[in-house]
């Protein structure tokens, strides 16, 4: 898995303390295509999911982040995979969810296993995380192209574009399972999506992964620009259908990954971009991570040159670790993974001699007095030892997980905790023997008088 190589990634030049590394900012699998929403006050963040050891766009399901303060990340598992989709045969590619009217719409594109073409299919959910269902029991769109985003105008009209090597759009109506008229192309001019040397099929350097919405009156269309490798370019227009006029780069060709994928939101006043590449060990152009950076906007309202980084976004606010927190919020982790809990959610599993967890950003206040963690274990179970600010800081507390005759056998444990007091990351060391020890649920400090 990912996971376990991941603390090679500290030594090597790209990063050199996993203090100071946030980005990718999911590390546990393989992820790509991001494509976030915000709602009620939380970042959701839409991915695909890249097979470990992947020689091709190998991907069968995707998957479901969140995060409120934009360093930690929750994960939600898998609500939306191929086997959802009965028409559907391979290749779970990039898509986007959107909310209206109490329900989250999530358009995917996969291969048709009658036709053989790759087809937009549409999913939908009363929650952001899931599950989803197919909305419809058949495409809604099939010729053959792929990477569907969806943006809603102030007027309540919906869009649908996707495309590779063609760019299209059609109106959805407001049920947004189906359309008015037919699938429009959107002319790839120089002037709307710049000029492509050397290659006359494709004069304009649009490729693939558009991704609309609307600021300040005006329309931006980001997308993935001349393969291969790919950079990040963006086009504006004074409607959602053009003219499109070509405004430069956003993100250089970088990152390891001969792909890219962009996205952008507005979270709590500020502006992030979201891509991906190929920074965890093992990456590459079919094994991809999803990161993010913060930017501003430029006066004018272009959009600036953004690079990748290690260190990613900065945190918005602090984690509160006195109401429940699951294990699975990860702001950097070295050998976990994931998998689904007999309790609901999600647990951490697979924790070994010196793995670790850090949550960034935890802020403690006066004082914790004692530390509940949810745990179960089929071997001899272990130690999560508690430490301030790296792997090896300040122990303030050390819990002992016994065997509970299962790995998902649950039991709560609690431990006396010393010196948590003010903001720090917070780093959770696994210790014991060898071989899996136990899984984590979910874990809570109780604060000093209560």
């Amino acid at each position: 898995m990912v996971a376990w190589v991941v603390t090679l990634l500290c030594a090597m030049t790209l990063l050199p303390t996993a203090a100071n590394a946030d980005n990718p900012i999911i590390q546990t699998i393989y992820t790509a295509d991001p494509a976030p929403l915000v709602h009620d006050g939380r970042v959701y963040l839409y991915t695909g999911h890249d097979e470990d050891g992947s020689t091709y766009y190998t991907m069968k399901e995707w998957r479901v982040w969140s995060s409120t303060d934009m360093v930690n990340w929750t994960d939600h598992g898998s609500p939306l995979s191929l086997s959802t989709f009965s028409w559907a045969s391979a290749d779970a590619w990039a898509g986007q969810t959107v909310y209206r009217n109490g329900k989250f719409y999530w358009y995917v594109p996969v291969k048709n296993r009658t036709s053989g073409a790759m087809a937009i299919g549409v999913a939908v959910s009363t929650s952001p995380t899931g599950p989803f269902k197919d909305a419809l029991g058949h495409p809604l769109v099939e010729n053959w192209e792929i990477d569907p985003t969806v943006f809603i105008d102030d007027d309540g009209q919906a869009y649908l574009y996707w495309g590779n090597p063609r760019l299209w759009y059609v109106k959805l109506n407001a049920d947004m399972i189906s359309y008015s008229g037919s699938p429009a192309q959107i002319p790839l001019t120089t002037q709307g999506y710049g000029t492509r040397t050397g290659n006359t099929s494709r004069p304009t350097l649009f490729e693939e992964a558009p991704w609309v919405f609307k600021r300040n009156g005006l329309y931006y269309n980001v997308f993935a620009a001349e393969c291969c490798s790919e950079f990040i370019a963006y086009s504006t227009a004074p409607s959602p259908t053009g003219p499109w006029t070509y405004r430069g780069t956003i993100m250089p060709r970088q990152g390891a990954s001969f792909t890219n994928h962009p996205s952008i939101i507005d979270y709590k006043g500020v502006s992030y971009f979201f891509y991906h590449n190929g920074a965890l060990p093992g990456g590459g152009g079919f094994t991809r991570s999803v990161a993010v950076e913060k930017f501003n906007y430029n006066t004018n309202g272009t959009i600036p040159t953004i690079n990748m980084t290690t260190t990613g976004a900065p945190q918005v606010g602090t984690l509160d670790p006195y109401v429940r927190q699951e294990a699975e919020t990860i702001a950097w982790e070295s050998g976990v993974e994931s998998e689904a809990s007999s309790e609901g959610g999600m647990n951490i599993r697979q924790i070994e001699n010196g793995d670790w967890v850090k949550v960034k950003g935890v802020a403690f206040g006066a004082g914790a007095a004692s530390f509940n963690a949810r745990v179960a274990s089929a071997a001899n179970g272990g130690n999560i030892e508690l430490h301030l600010d790296s792997v090896n800081g300040t122990r303030v507390g050390t819990c002992g997980v016994p065997s509970t005759g299962g790995w998902q056998t649950w039991t709560t444990v609690s431990c006396p905790v010393n010196g948590a007091t003010g903001t720090h990351d917070l780093y959770f060391k696994y210790t014991g023997g060898s071989g899996a020890l136990f899984n984590l649920n979910w874990w809570q400090f109780q604060a000093a008088g209560n």
